[in-house]
């Protein structure tokens, strides 16, 4: 596999993967600092920041970016993260000079137009007023901020809409420079692409950027709580966390699994059990999500709100079933196969692999060969999931409930089962 890194003077680590069978390149930018590199009166700038990257720089307008763009055919986008914030875009080979010179443009010359800024503050209430009409959103920022109140990573990213209404460019400016500094950044591209060309054309755009450190952001430090919100859904939406593993954790590949063996599909415990024998929701699913330096193991499912305490029950059931008699090879050969299928065909996308490259390196330092991925997933044993599972357990439950609640008093008991003695959380 084709995969040279390299650091310009300034400390920006350039990363390319050349993919000979594709004739266009993913090239992108990204930053290590997203939502949790706030402060508090910055909550949402990170996500604002980003929507005003393709709003007009001292050489383009916005209207200019688009168009040159889209003049060769190409696309550009951005996101936002709790952890990294990306701005990339998708050209045929030979446009990946005026791709690299758009991106540098955006994040070094914005120009934070005030009639953009006001007209993008608007975009954006729009968003987080969308996202309050989701229950599923809604349930995910309330689990967020049970599991880790009172600290960026458990804010949402959008920001509120007091913050947004905030902001002006000053804040904007401020996060740019304290942030966006090359050591703290990565340029990759996979797909057609020259590694010593890209090299050329980063050299030639982004070694303006500085070169000094950026701030640690605040450590994340998992709590446990419970958050509800009443609003007349059809559905009773929730979400169940528990402490997880971190990125760099050894048991982190195992917390995938897991989340794989318990609901990572139609043949998964939680789905057969849930759904399919008592037919107490349409979708259930778990997920394990990682930071730097901690994570959570989570749970959604929606139900009548009449069954919301048997749902939640049958849920927990079942999650001690399973830390009391373990799991079947069966179940960890299909999640295995799961996790391997879905990583080897993300390295057909050049899209996929140009953003994995990205976090590679700014979250564990270097490129993962995909040799090594498909080791940490082959080691798990059944006994291993086993383990993580009674270790999760353990650990204080984070609960989100989005909609009415028919029996508040079952579910509260439902609830109380978790309830993890100081001794043991501590």
């Amino acid at each position: 596999m084709s995969v040279i890194r390299s650091t310009l003077s300034n400390g920006l680590t350039v990363v390319s993967h050349t993919m000979p069978e594709v004739e266009t390149v993913s090239l992108g930018i990204w930053v290590g600092a997203g939502s949790r590199s706030e402060q508090q009166t910055e909550h949402g700038v990170a996500h604002f920041l980003e929507h005003m990257a393709f709003k007009g720089t001292t050489r383009r307008s916005a209207r200019e970016i688009v168009e040159e763009i889209e003049a060769v055919g190409g696309d550009l986008n951005a996101a936002t993260s709790v952890d990294s914030t990306g701005y990339y875009a998708r050209v045929l080979q030979k446009d990946l000079p005026l791709a690299l010179d758009i991106l540098s443009d955006i994040i070094l010359e914005p120009r934070f137009d005030g009639s953009e800024l006001a007209r993008e503050r608007d975009v954006i209430l729009q968003e987080i007023a969308a996202s309050s009409d989701s229950p599923d959103d809604i349930a995910y920022d309330f689990v967020s901020e049970a599991g880790f109140p009172d600290q960026p990573v458990g804010r949402p990213i959008l920001g509120t809409a007091d913050s947004v209404r905030g902001f002006e460019r000053d804040h904007l400016r401020v996060y740019l420079a304290t942030h966006y500094h090359a050591p703290n950044m990565v340029l990759t591209a996979a797909g057609a692409v020259d590694h010593e060309t890209l090299i050329k054309e980063a050299e030639r755009r982004l070694t303006a950027l500085s070169a000094e450190g950026t701030p640690n952001p605040q450590a994340a430090v998992y709590r446990g709580g419970r958050r509800q919100s009443a609003k007349p859904f059809e559905q009773t939406h929730l979400m169940i966390g528990l402490e997880a593993p971190a990125y760099h954790q050894p048991d982190y590949f195992t917390s995938q699994i897991l989340a794989g063996a318990l609901g990572g599909g139609m043949s998964s415990r939680l789905f057969q059990e849930v759904r399919e024998r008592r037919g107490l929701c349409y979708s259930v699913y778990a997920f394990s999500t990682g930071l730097t330096d901690s994570g959570m193991f989570v749970v959604h499912a929606a139900g009548a709100p009449e069954k919301a305490h048997e749902l939640f029950g049958v849920i927990r059931d079942e999650l001690d079933r399973a830390a009391d008699a373990g799991f079947a090879q069966a179940e960890l050969g299909r999640v295995k196969a799961q996790m391997k299928m879905g990583l080897l065909a993300a390295l057909e996308s050049s899209s996929a692999r140009a953003e994995q490259l990205a976090r590679h390196v700014l979250f564990c330092g270097r490129v993962l060969p995909t040799a090594e991925l498909v080791e940490k997933i082959e080691t798990v044993e059944t006994a291993d999931l086993q383990d993580l599972l009674q270790r999760v357990l353990k650990t204080p439950l984070s609960l989100a409930a989005v909609g009415p609640v028919a029996n508040l008093g079952r579910f509260e008991a439902v609830a109380d089962r978790f309830i993890v003695p100081a001794t043991i959380a501590a």
